[in-house]
């Protein structure tokens, strides 16, 4: 009898268990499509990659096929759902990735809905700058949102004092344009927002963009006032990037803190952000080499703004090789140099000929420093630093100038710019501190 009992109970079909997601999702009054990987693809997606390429999908399940910017379902090779993203019909990477199955367990008020989600994500944004003391009395720059790093793919957001600048480098940015705006304009200190869209980006997710303005308020002034570490700056709202790189304060504010009697070159300088600094920090004689006029306009005007001594801190537009080279000819030298190119390798593709550009202005930097001085030298290319060559580089660079180094301080981004070490592909800047013997 015991054993006739135990061969029903053996016999009879597993129970299946439904998952919050399939739940919520047999209740979608429109139905949604299911995105299923390939075997051996998913757990990097499990670990959180919120990035899905297309060679990772198996098949998609669902008719009408799904549109660019619809919700979608991501299941595994047993169509068992790991979360649900966004999806896009033209870009490599065919879905982003916004919660996965054991978030929407432990809360599902975000799932499958956007507004809600963009809304949960800011404000936690929000708290987490806040919890790092942002914004302060003596710092009101700073990065809110920083895409895969605040697990919102895409968008980008930075605030400036009353000002906060959206970049938008992904199609469901774009949808979403309204209810990111809305999450926006609740914080009290905004008060104008500036809409940027990254367009080379956004034409590789399938957006034509060439008669778009892609400035929210045309109305906005030409200068906006900002103050970090104590240091005043103006920000046009139409400059680089955003308007501002908050990535390198931390690194700028560790320049004042050596600077002291220092003769300090600041090549590649933009708006002045270490030269001001470094005279901030006591140094006697500070000089900014830049190509861009419009840059070198908001340097003048920081000096300014700063009630500087122009005696001590000027700025020259000269192309940084030509500079370099002219000043190794005339045996010039600084105690301290500061090098922080434009992006060299913006892909993987172009990382070899960035390779030797970097080299070559490397070398240049460190023969202008004198020996026993200090270099810092950066790489914002994030082809760059995932390769982890730079220090490689450097090294090479050192043989060059027959010159030998010593590191002493490596660094990336400022902390209001986290990264998820389920993409590392979200770590982009390089800061390294050199002795040169």
């Amino acid at each position: 009898m015991v054993a006739t009992r135990l061969m029903k109970s053996l016999s009879l079909p597993p129970t299946t268990t439904t998952t919050i997601l399939q739940e919520i999702a047999s209740n979608h009054h429109n139905g949604l499509a299911k995105v299923v990987l390939k075997k051996g693809k998913t757990q990097l997606f499990r670990d959180g990659s919120p990035m899905v390429y297309s060679g990772a999908v198996d098949r998609i399940i669902g008719r009408p096929p799904p549109k660019t910017g619809d919700v979608v379902m991501v299941a595994d090779g047993t169509e068992k759902p790991i979360g649900w993203g966004l999806y896009n019909s033209v870009s490599m990477f065919c879905v982003r990735l916004m919660q996965l199955e054991e978030e929407a367990t432990r809360d599902s008020s975000c799932a499958f809905n956007m507004e809600k989600l963009l809304e949960t994500r800011i404000d936690a944004a929000i708290e987490l700058r806040r919890n790092l003391g942002l914004p302060s009395a003596s710092t009101n720059a700073y990065r809110l949102v920083n895409s895969e790093g605040d697990r919102l793919s895409g968008l980008i957001i930075d605030v400036f004092g009353g000002l906060a600048v959206i970049a938008s480098s992904a199609a469901w940015v774009e949808k979403y344009k309204p209810q990111v705006e809305a999450c926006i304009s609740r914080i009290d200190e905004i008060n104008h927002i500036n809409w940027r869209q990254s367009v080379e980006m956004l034409k590789e997710e399938g957006l034509d963009l060439t008669d778009s303005k892609g400035m929210h308020l045309p109305t906005l002034q030409k200068r906006i006032k900002v103050i970090e570490n104590g240091i005043s700056y103006a920000i046009s709202p139409d400059g680089q990037k955003t308007g501002f790189y908050a990535d390198q304060r931390e690194n700028r504010h560790f320049i004042s803190t050596i600077s002291e009697g220092q003769r300090v070159l600041d090549m590649c300088c933009y708006s002045g952000g270490f030269a001001l600094n470094a005279v901030c920090g006591g140094a006697v004689n500070v000089t900014g080499v830049d190509t861009s006029m419009p840059a070198l306009e908001l340097a003048n005007e920081n000096i300014a703004l700063n009630n500087l001594d122009p005696g001590k801190i000027s700025f020259l537009r000269r192309d940084a090789t030509e500079f370099m080279k002219d000043a190794i000819a005339r045996n010039e030298s600084w105690d301290m140099v500061i090098l922080d190119p434009p992006k060299l390798a913006p892909r993987r593709k172009v990382l070899h000929n960035a390779s030797g550009m970097y080299r070559n202005l490397n070398s240049l930097a460190m023969q202008l420093t004198r020996r026993g001085g200090l270099l810092m030298t950066c790489s914002c290319s994030g082809a760059m630093t995932q390769s982890g060559m730079f220090l490689r580089i450097l090294q090479g660079a050192a043989s060059m100038a027959g010159r030998k180094i010593t590191l002493l301080r490596e660094a990336g981004a400022a902390c209001d710019h986290p990264i998820d070490p389920s993409y590392p592909e979200g770590a982009y800047l390089s800061n390294m501190l050199l002795r040169v013997l």
